[in-house]
């Protein structure tokens, strides 16, 4: 436990230091997300063996979590920023137990669908309320980013993403497809534990003033929140699956588009600030590469692994193994590069790395050698440890302090709106099975995303700023 006051590099006494007991809590509740997110990705073929369902269903297992995250994430780190991170970051934790519990027991895959869309629920307050934190514990001691906890933050959720096949693999093999989901229940009772005891139990929001509401629910915007989940909602149930016969569904977004707009244009403290939002091209800039980002990183982890599954003939396990140098790059990288303030070099490094991966994929198929594969890996997981990394600091820099939580949360909504389009991509690539030629048709959107992801980082010259800033921090 740390004393009151802390030591700066060379020992002398630099004021307040930041709350360490905060690390393990807030590091827990925010890989719930992503472990949940990527566990499923070589558990997808058992379970449709289980169910007799072909990849075209089983893939709402995915798309399920992902539109309730997607939904969930800016309206819970809303939550966040006015009631505070600790009543909403256990009041959600129970929820990813009880999700987990269903899912272990689900009789038929409609209810282990529905457990997903729970867990999705659940899981969506760890991650702002981490962030909403490590600002409240960089006013309170004046320290730009608290002891380097927003590296170890980053390099938690990043990394997590990316062994959750081989956990998943491990667990599958161990125990059957049940146990990654049975795993929430004591993943969510340490979660209640810790953040029972660790967590401020009274922090007042940075959006609280004399001029709002804020802390009450007096002060939320819920009709700009049912506008917005609806909006939402609406789009990804078509983009998960477009036809003529489902036009309605975008006529509805829009017609929820509209209402929103209008909606947050008049009311004084609205959900959605969109002046402040707009206004902040650089955000706005970041969400975007975070779209492209993990559009073609989930499309690489759900499509790649079915592939290996199907076409080349491995087990669970047997994929998630192979996934391991992904896991171990990832790490590698987001140590050695965590700390440096540099985000354009991330950004191009990890757009490059991604760019190569898929000019590997087009040539791979069932008889490629296993080295084709392990370089295939570590080239994705140098992406993984660069890209979300880089996203995350620029957040951190660029969003406005009072609404980080909801600014935390639009990040996550960004990045499972790629997630969205890569389940759906994966559902037209392998229509029946993960056949080599799915495979690289899969890949041509995924190159198509790395191409571009390039481009924005190349030309966005406010990555410069915002690296110098930190440097000054």
């Amino acid at each position: 436990m740390t004393s009151p006051t802390g030591d700066n590099a060379a020992g002398t006494v630099s004021g307040p230091a930041f709350d360490r007991r905060l690390t393990t809590p807030l590091v827990l509740g925010s890989i719930l997300n992503p472990v949940n997110s990527s566990m499923i990705a070589v558990s997808l073929i058992p379970i449709g063996l289980a169910f007799g369902a072909p990849p075209s269903e089983t893939v709402w297992l995915v798309s399920g979590l992902y539109l309730a995250t997607a939904v969930g994430q800016p309206v819970v780190g809303r939550l966040v920023d006015t009631f505070g991170p600790r009543r909403l970051y256990l009041a959600a934790t129970t929820l990813v137990g009880l999700a987990g519990l269903l899912g272990a027991l689900a009789p038929s895959l409609g209810v282990l669908v529905g457990a997903r869309v729970l867990l999705g629920l659940g899981t969506c307050a760890g991650y702002p309320a981490a962030m909403s934190l490590l600002r409240s514990e960089a006013r309170r001691t004046g320290q730009h980013s608290p002891g380097g906890v927003l590296t170890v933050l980053s390099i938690a959720n990043q990394t997590t993403g990316v062994i959750g096949p081989s956990v998943g693999g491990l667990l599958v093999g161990l125990a059957g497809w049940r146990a990654i989901f049975a795993v929430n229940v004591p993943l969510s009772i340490a979660c209640l534990v810790l953040g029972s005891l660790r967590l401020p139990r009274e922090m007042p929001p940075p959006a609280a003033d004399a001029d709002t509401d804020a802390g009450t629910a007096e002060g939320l915007d819920v009709p700009g929140m049912a506008l917005f989940a609806a909006m939402l909602t609406t789009l990804l149930l078509f983009v998960m699956a477009p036809s003529g016969a489902r036009w309605f569904l975008p006529v509805l977004a829009t017609a929820c588009a509209v209402g929103l707009v209008v909606r947050e244009l008049r009311v004084p403290d609205p959900f959605l600030d969109l002046r402040v939002l707009v206004g902040n091209a650089p955000l706005l800039r970041t969400y975007a590469r975070q779209t492209l980002c993990y559009t073609a990183t989930y499309a690489f982890m759900y499509g790649y692994t079915q592939w290996l599954e199907d076409s080349r003939g491995y087990s669970a396990s047997q994929a998630g193994a192979v996934l391991l140098p992904t896991f171990g790059t990832a790490v590698v990288v987001s140590l050695l590069t965590g700390r440096h303030p540099e985000l354009r070099g991330k950004l191009v490094a990890g757009s490059l790395a991604l760019t190569a991966t898929c000019l590997l994929l087009l040539v791979a198929d069932a008889a490629s050698p296993l080295g084709l594969l392990v370089v295939v890996g570590v080239l994705c997981g140098v992406t993984q440890g660069l890209v979300g990394l880089a996203n995350q600091n620029a957040l951190y820099l660029q969003a406005d302090p009072s609404r980080m939580g909801s600014s935390a949360g639009l990040l996550r909504t960004f990045m499972y709106l790629g997630a969205i389009a890569a389940s759906a991509a994966v559902a037209a690539a392998f229509p029946r099975r993960a056949s080599s030629a799915g495979l690289h048709h899969l890949t041509v959107v995924m190159l198509a995303c790395s191409v571009l992801l390039l481009l924005a980082s190349l030309v966005d010259r406010s990555l410069g700023r915002a690296r110098v800033a930190a440097a000054q921090a």
